[in-house]
């Protein structure tokens, strides 16, 4: 799969694994972990940004929590919609941007964010586009949150190989997040595994 063909996949995704897929699954253990996490680290006045924010669930819950500069990124446009279905007051008072990241972030300036954080996005990022990893470095004032598959499931992440497929539709890429941002500028300063995902929390250094 090319780098255009994946991203379209994920623009006009429906059923599973797409914005109302989401929406109605609403929030879960991540978003509980997202929620501690910033409870620690982060005041509530921080520029958050969500990458690959779908409709909006971990952003909701945010906002429940008491963060209100909320910025979100979904590829799929359906999102926004499906939001202001199910998440009303998060789509009126948050801002929102339909497009994906390697498009969108490199019009954001330095440091634009207090904090970043992604839920099981940058693990669909092609090999060819990690670069955004460096856009993403740049852009991040001071935290950087990943919530992202390393293999805590049964079927990923467990082989040599460095892609699997989702259902045999699209690919999850392994990877090293300790590594792939440390080498670019960031301290670990967390990492919390749950029964899906990893949470890892990155400070710039």
């Amino acid at each position: 799969m090319d780098p255009e063909d994946n991203r379209r996949g994920w623009a006009e995704r429906s059923e599973d694994f797409s914005p109302r897929y989401y929406a109605e699954i609403g929030a879960n253990e991540v978003s509980e972990t997202l929620a501690a996490v910033f409870e620690h680290y982060v005041p509530e006045d921080a520029a958050v940004l969500e990458l690959g924010c779908s409709s909006g669930r971990h952003l909701a819950h945010l906002r429940e929590r008491g963060y209100e500069n909320l910025t979100g990124i979904d590829i799929n446009d359906e999102s926004f919609e499906v939001m202001a279905e199910y998440f009303p007051e998060l789509a009126e008072t948050g801002t929102f941007h339909t497009g994906s990241i390697e498009e969108l972030l490199p019009e954001f300036d330095d440091d634009a964010f207090d904090v970043i954080y992604s839920v099981e996005t940058l693990q669909h990022v092609h090999p060819d586009d990690e670069w955004v990893f460096d856009e993403i470095v740049r852009v991040t004032a001071d935290l950087l949150v990943t919530a992202e598959n390393e293999g805590n499931g049964p079927t990923r992440g467990r082989a040599d190989d460095p892609v699997s497929y989702v259902n045999d539709e699209f690919p999850l890429y392994h990877r090293d997040w300790k590594d792939v941002f440390s080498q670019i500028g960031l301290a670990q300063l967390l990492r919390e595994p749950s029964k899906r995902d990893t949470v890892r929390v990155f400070r710039a250094v």
